[in-house]
């Protein structure tokens, strides 16, 4: 059997070349969306889905949420004379994935450090911020 590339595979098949095109038309909307929105949108808005006339939009935060479905109906009209006709577009907030804060590092700190840091607070006036900072840390380090 010889080798084929990818376009030659998914031209074969009426459903894959559905979903090529359809593919296609989703990039070069992002693009166009790329093109008309300011830097700080155009980075954190994706352009998800075309559906019939309407485009699904993901965007990373819920202000700037508000801020694209304020700006809907002039996108509307510059992707009209851009020539994408589009009857609506849904602005949703995508969720990213929990990852739960890693852990924070072990430090280990000798025990004559901790024993050099006692000393050097109990050389401090007891009444120093310092003095109490260092007790603490090594009370709690020890």
């Amino acid at each position: 059997m010889s080798t084929s590339s990818i376009d030659n595979f998914l031209g074969s098949g009426s459903a894959l070349s559905r979903l090529q095109a359809h593919a296609t038309r989703l990039l070069r909307l992002q693009r166009q969306l790329d093109a008309l929105l300011p830097d700080y949108m155009a980075r954190n808005c994706k352009v998800a889905n075309l559906k019939g006339e309407e485009l699904v939009l993901h965007v990373d935060s819920a202000g700037l949420a508000v801020k694209l479905r304020q700006a809907v109906p002039s996108l509307l009209v510059d992707l009209a004379r851009a020539g994408v006709l589009l009857r609506d577009i849904k602005v949703k907030v995508a969720v990213r994935e929990y990852r739960p804060a890693p852990p924070p590092p072990s430090r280990h700190i000798s025990a004559s450090t901790l024993n050099g840091l006692d000393q050097l607070a109990a050389g401090l006036p007891a009444d120093s911020p310092l003095a109490k900072a260092l007790k603490r840390f090594v009370k709690n380090t020890g």
